[in-house]
């Protein structure tokens, strides 16, 4: 067993999620502490602007740079917070900020200097979780369900695991234990920019915009007429995929907005191409604190929905949890990838090692190879 600390830090731009989890990477042993550390407004307007850029940004652009070494800070001293509390940790997992996904042109890219993160920190670091998965051809995402098979392990099926982030994803566990996944549709992004754009703030707080307006029904179906529903699973998202989305609702007031955009991602949800019904539905994610989003999906699933936090998880720690997880998984050569997952090759590990400046390195990172840095 390996402690790990996980990172996280999604498409809402939000901040950064930090955990400490105790695995192998198939296995959980128990979890430490974890905690949040926001991201200043400027940044979070800087990060939101690269977004906008990145299909046409270079690796070397002055101010992506910039970005990526004040993101990666803040990273930093989450992991030092833990440090203290949690000394004896083996390995990091650090996601990084996506700020492009296209694994239609077998692209993926998340930014955050691995090197600079495992010198700061004295801890070897796993990164870079999805390139592999898209370079075979796969979605690169979501990964979360392998995370998310290993605390239902046991569970009767078909049970579902509902992510709201920027990106909503899914999760389903059948009762034979096979997993399928797939992005269904964005999940809190266009809320959070549309609510930024008509408030000053970054997100719909409790659901109360959407909650005052009525849903613009032929917005509605024009928006669920994109392509992307149509695909079968699996199948992943950009942020942006949907940015358009509010060119569509600009003719609507700023609650009537709000309501047929959250419509839009419950509705997305709904629709998603599942090969059974789950009888459970539970939800992480920030989107599990918009009552409005939670109120629509019990309305129109047809099925139990629940916070994840009545299982007795940590809803605002999953993520970072996962990714150390992932991290131990990595390390160990397990498969990130699986065609009903990612619909990359099954059995294709993913993550690459630094552990920049650590010296000696440490037996159990030898074992795995070659590390970048060492």
């Amino acid at each position: 067993m390996l402690t790990v600390i996980g990172l996280m830090s999604g498409t809402s731009l939000d901040g950064v999620d930090a955990a400490v989890i105790r695995t192998d990477g198939e296995r959980i042993e128990g979890f430490g502490p974890d905690l949040s550390l926001p991201y200043p407004a400027a940044l979070r307007h800087r990060a939101r602007k690269i977004l906008d850029e990145a299909p046409a940004l270079s690796p070397r652009d002055p101010e992506l740079k910039a970005v990526e070494h004040e993101i990666t800070r803040h990273h930093v001293d989450a992991v030092r917070q833990l440090q203290v509390l949690v000394p004896d940790v083996d390995l990091i997992g650090f996601h990084g900020q996506t700020i492009l996904h296209d694994p239609a042109h077998r692209r993926t890219w998340q930014i955050g200097d691995a090197q600079l993160l495992s010198r700061a920190t004295g801890l070897a670091v796993i990164h870079d979780f999805r390139s592999a998965d898209v370079a075979a051809g796969g979605e690169g995402a979501p990964l979360v369900p392998w995370f998310h098979a290993a605390l239902l392990q046991g569970a009767p099926g078909p049970v579902a695991v509902l992510n709201i982030g920027g990106v909503a994803n899914i999760t389903l566990i059948e009762a034979d234990g096979t997993i399928h996944a797939c992005d269904t549709g964005p999940g809190n992004a266009l809320l959070d920019d549309w609510a930024l754009r008509h408030t000053g703030t970054a997100c719909d707080v409790d659901g109360k915009l959407a909650a005052m307006g009525t849903v613009n029904q032929t917005v509605l179906e024009d928006l669920l007429a994109d392509p992307y529903f149509a695909r079968p699973a699996p199948k992943s998202l950009d942020r942006q995929t949907f940015a358009a989305a509010l060119d569509r609702v600009a003719g609507c007031t700023p609650a009537d907005g709000a309501a047929t955009l959250a419509a839009f991602s419950v509705e997305a949800i709904r629709r998603t191409p599942l090969p059974s019904q789950p009888t459970h539905w539970y939800v992480c994610g920030g989107g599990r604190h918009n009552p409005v989003l939670m109120h629509a999906m019990q309305a129109a699933l047809g099925a139990a929905v629940e916070p994840v936090d009545s299982l007795g998880w940590n809803g605002d720690a999953l993520e970072a949890q996962c990714f150390g997880f992932l991290a131990a998984r990595s390390v160990r050569g397990l498969p990130l990838s699986a065609p009903t997952i990612t619909g990359g090759p099954d059995n294709l590990p993913g993550g690459r090692l630094t552990c920049a400046g650590l010296m000696p390195v440490p037996s159990w990172i030898c074992k795995t190879g070659d590390a970048e840095g060492a």
